[in-house]
């Protein structure tokens, strides 16, 4: 096992400023949406960061197992995982569009959380009572962050409802991707796997690209538009260089965060295009339990 660098000043720096770029991200897309359809959006994301990455890794010479890439058994694992996370980009912006970016980000907790059981499943992973706990007090703040909408989910399906039910399956896809990848990680590293992810999604998205609408686009959401594509490479930078500084676990306590990012962004700063989730005391209620008790699943595992 790889030894940590003890610097864990600078591992939490690492670690709060990815949640702190994964809890703007929404709101960036949703400065897009007003006018760039999602498919489209999510075209330059991927496609931004494949033509990033590459020559990156190219010149450093970072892709070593390349020639495993011919192997079918692990060429089939690559495409299903490329294309989960390409259902979840997908879903996740398409829902987005519909809810807001604290539902968003309230919602796609569900990801580590149910990573963690599938985990129990999957790998024979350990759950600890205290996990148990934590997850109890998760899925209870889901409940109370959306109970003032709970008319549109089960009573209405209205498209906000709908909205969830796409993060939902973002969620789902998501856990997923990150299952297969986990296997991919014993034949390949990362930045490799991630190259042809990001290529496999823009490849997925370009035929449904509608570039008519570029021309419409402002100076600022041209900037939202790189933002978004650098916002996925620096922030993952981020948080692999994290976990060489510091546990795991703290990294994903301090990423449970980002949810809380989100909406203090939102919520305190009147951003013009961006309409604030209309929050009640229980939805703030719930909204702390969400993150309270995603820091608990992640941080409190069985001693082995």
């Amino acid at each position: 096992m790889n030894q940590l660098s003890g610097r864990w000043k600078l591992g939490l720096l690492l670690a709060a400023s990815t949640a702190t770029m994964w809890g703007i991200l929404p709101i960036m897309l949703s400065g897009l949406l007003n006018t760039l359809d999602p498919i489209t959006t999510t075209f330059f994301r991927f496609s931004l960061a494949a033509i990033l990455i590459t020559p990156y890794l190219i010149v450093r010479r970072r892709l070593v197992n390349r020639h495993k890439m011919t192997t079918l058994n692990l060429v089939i694992k690559l495409l299903s995982a490329g294309l989960l996370l390409t259902i979840n980009y997908a879903l996740y912006i398409l829902g987005l569009e519909k809810t807001s970016a604290e539902a968003s980000q309230i919602m796609m907790q569900i990801s580590p959380v149910l990573l963690l059981l599938a985990g129990v499943w999957v790998f024979k992973e350990q759950f600890s009572l205290l996990q148990w706990c934590g997850f109890i007090i998760f899925f209870s703040g889901l409940i109370m962050f959306f109970s003032p909408r709970f008319d549109d989910v089960f009573i209405s399906l209205s498209d906000y409802g709908i909205g969830l039910l796409m993060l939902i399956g973002a969620a789902v896809s998501w856990v997923g991707y990150a299952i297969i990848q986990k296997v991919l990680l014993r034949e390949f590293n990362a930045e490799e796997t991630m190259l042809v992810f990001y290529w496999i999604g823009a490849l997925v998205f370009l035929p449904f690209s509608d570039f008519d609408t570029l021309g419409q686009l402002t100076s600022l959401q041209w900037l939202l538009l790189a933002l978004c594509g650098f916002n996925t490479l620096i922030a993952y930078g981020c948080f692999s260089e994290a976990m060489v500084h510091i546990e795991a676990s703290r990294v994903s306590a301090v990423i449970a965060m980002t949810p809380l990012v989100t909406v203090s962004i939102v919520q305190l700063i009147p951003i013009p295009g961006i309409i604030a989730e209309p929050l009640f005391l229980i939805s703030l209620v719930g909204a702390v339990c969400v993150v309270g008790g995603s820091i608990i699943t992640a941080t409190c595992k069985s001693k082995s």
